[in-house]
């Protein structure tokens, strides 16, 4: 594991100093948690620069362990691909695929401002605003942007609906398996009686990683995803 000085203070980022200080690709591994069971999660975030432009990938695989892989043997992909700006991460396409079931599909036209969700078979187009991004993008976009001091929002597809996210800052210590960490909490704001739930920490003085996420589902579930490894490639380009 790699850490690096803290140049990302908040406020501060500049594009110039992102385009050439940026880690060229992120490996981050997490033991997840739930209810019923175990499993692990991969992640690997790729930049590239082509012609004046940063592009990123993000690619996400989860599966069970143990047990819990004999009843849930199916793995969950995740993907999103875009470009950088200076107002953080700009996806053109994202896409969920659990198990053998078809892909949802999020299509991003920041040209005319329309995002296009695929799922089971149905096909919407609703009106984007600003800053849109899917939900593994919303995990790394403040990598490369400032937070506010204390409230962020987004709108956020899972690639079923397009919602807008209202999540309080605030600081706390994080005890993780590879140390304990200075972080920015998240914390979704739900509507009253909700039983959702999502909070995002963040890694202070390492690129503003994601280093744990707990989060409650439609269906009830609860999950907690931990950090268990960070590797970090820096790779000068030519």
């Amino acid at each position: 594991m790699k850490f690096t000085p803290l140049f990302f203070l908040l406020g501060l980022l500049s594009f110039s100093v992102m385009a050439t200080d940026l880690p060229s690709r992120i490996e981050i591994k997490y033991a997840v948690t739930t209810d019923i069971g175990e499993g692990e999660i991969d992640e690997v975030m790729e930049i590239k620069h082509v012609e004046g432009k940063a592009h990123y990938s993000i690619n996400s695989k989860a599966q069970a362990t143990g047990m819990y892989k004999l009843i849930e043997p199916n793995s969950i992909i995740r993907h999103s691909e875009g470009f950088i700006t200076k107002q953080g991460l700009r996806p053109v396409r994202a896409y969920e695929k659990r198990g053998q079931k078809k892909a949802s599909v999020a299509e991003f036209d920041w040209k005319n401002h329309v995002i296009t969700l695929h799922h089971q078979g149905h096909h919407a187009k609703e009106v984007m605003p600003d800053g849109t991004l899917d939900r593994l993008s919303m995990s790394y976009n403040f990598i490369f942007t400032g937070l506010p001091k204390h409230h962020v929002e987004r709108h956020v597809t899972n690639g079923d609906t397009l919602q807008l996210s209202r999540y309080t800052i605030t600081k706390e210590i994080l005890d993780t398996p590879i140390g304990k960490m200075e972080t920015v909490a998240l914390t979704r704001q739900e509507e009253k009686h909700s039983k959702l739930k999502r909070k995002l920490w963040l890694a202070l003085n390492n690129h503003m990683l994601p280093v744990r996420i707990v989060s409650v589902e439609d269906n009830g579930r609860e999950i907690d995803k931990m950090v268990t490894e960070i590797n970090i490639s820096y790779k000068t380009e030519h």
